[in-house]
């Protein structure tokens, strides 16, 4: 029986471990360049984002802590007050009178506006001659000045020396009391609404028209299918995305329009029974008319809230029409036995 060496053994020296030949030491100017490539996007688009913080989300706030005082306008300052402003708001029957007023005109407005912008779009989709000038001259009357536009619609519908009753009594007609009557006031302001953004919202849905694969009107053609049958089954469920936007922008600048009924009189006051007065014309009256600022916060304030509601309430309704108006038009094939296509 042999005894345990119990001697400890000796180990030779630790040896640096040798440097794996598939592992790169980057250098400083290639980590530089790795953190420029990571962190440039963001740094080209802070300044957006940096501009909308200070003119933009700063305002808002700013705004909703006013909406809670009396504000003074000479000292800069004011009292806290709760809610007072808003129950101000909500009791106030011009208020009401806006609210129809504005929701009146928005659907006189968006509905026919929407409508004709998609007729013209596809008009402008066809093989037409000189589609660049037609385009061109669609966004025209989007360019122009809104105050422009006011003025020359004002007189247009002018009561007694207006171009539309004096065309009116030329064929013998009854003239429209365009500045009494709160239905007319809102057509005549509708017209010009629709006049401004019908074409930019047709070349917004052309744009989206043209995205469209020519492939897919090429094998309806060859089906039987003509252009209603095309347009009804293969462009509108292709415009979903876009009609969304173009219908949630209509309501956002629908419920704010504040230059047509502010400059359809000399007045600017809505009429001489708030015919026409709209919620933004309703809040610069308060602001600048009556100098209370705290009241037109919380003016600005529910108008935000309406506004948001109204554009959810969209956003649901037309999703869920134009996905069923895309699921018609689709048609599955069906299989065989065997996972092949019949």
């Amino acid at each position: 029986m042999t005894a345990t060496d119990t001697r400890p053994r000796t180990t030779p020296a630790s040896r640096p471990p040798r440097p794996d030949k598939n592992v790169r030491v980057l250098s400083f100017s290639q980590k530089l360049s790795k953190w420029d490539l990571k962190f440039s996007p963001y740094l080209y688009i802070s300044p957006f984002f940096i501009m909308f913080a200070i003119v933009g989300l700063f305002p808002i706030a700013f705004t909703a802590v006013i909406s809670f005082q009396d504000w003074d306008l000479v000292r800069n300052s004011g009292e806290f007050v709760g809610f007072e402003q808003y129950i101000w708001i909500l009791n106030d029957p011009k208020f009401w009178t806006a609210l129809r007023n504005t929701f009146s005109i928005f659907l006189l407005s968006s509905v026919p506006q929407l409508i004709l912008a998609i007729f013209i779009a596809a008009m402008l989709d066809r093989n037409i001659r000189a589609k660049t000038f037609w385009r061109m001259s669609v966004l025209l009357p989007f360019v122009m000045a809104p105050v422009a536009v006011a003025l020359i619609f004002s007189n247009m519908f002018g009561d007694n020396h207006g171009l539309v009753n004096n065309t009116l009594a030329a064929i013998g007609l009854n003239p429209i009391p365009w500045h009494v009557d709160p239905f007319w006031s809102h057509i005549a302001i509708a017209t010009m609404v629709n006049f401004r953004w019908t074409g930019y919202n047709a070349l917004i849905l052309l744009a989206a028209m043209q995205a469209v694969p020519r492939e897919y009107y090429e094998a309806a053609t060859v089906d039987g299918a003509g252009a209603f049958r095309q347009f009804w089954n293969i462009t509108l469920p292709s415009l979903k995305p876009t009609l969304i936007f173009v219908i949630i922008t209509s309501t956002i600048g629908g419920l704010q329009i504040f230059d047509e009924p502010r400059m359809y009189d000399n007045v600017g006051q809505g009429g001489a029974a708030q015919q026409w007065l709209t919620i933004t014309l309703y809040l610069y009256n308060i602001g600048w008319g009556d100098f209370n600022f705290g009241r037109a916060a919380a003016l600005a304030w529910i108008l935000f809230i309406i506004i948001l509601v109204i554009g959810l309430i969209n956003l649901i309704i037309t999703r869920r029409l134009v996905r069923d108006e895309g699921g018609r038009g689709v048609v599955t094939p069906r299989r065989g036995r065997k996972g092949v296509a019949r």
